[in-house]
């Protein structure tokens, strides 16, 4: 929890960047793009916009266009799949992950 008292610590809260994990095969579809990625994002939505913003058309790969997370992909936050509306707290690891099928 933290100290309303302590105004450097509400300044470390906002200004903590999210951490988000892309797969390789993501990646490999957008040169300068990174498997690890730090941002400001409140919420999902807010990190595939983010993520659309510096590599345009990343959105597409994640997100359908209702828009909700594409069938085949995964975000996992706190071990809990996520929806573009689950909120993310400073700090937290975003993994974004690609299903995995087979017969």
């Amino acid at each position: 929890m933290l100290d309303r008292q302590d105004p450097d610590r509400r300044t470390e809260a906002r200004t903590t960047p999210v951490v988000v994990r892309l797969p390789g095969v993501l990646v490999d579809l957008f040169p300068g793009s990174s498997r690890r990625v730090e941002m400001q994002a409140a919420t999902v939505r807010n990190m595939v916009d983010e993520l659309d913003r510096r590599w345009p058309g990343m959105r597409d790969r994640i997100c359908d266009s209702r828009p909700t997370i594409r069938r085949h992909m995964n975000v996992f936050v706190d071990g809990e799949r996520a929806t573009l509306k689950t909120k993310l707290r400073p700090g937290i690891e975003v993994f974004v992950l690609t299903a995995i099928s087979g017969g």
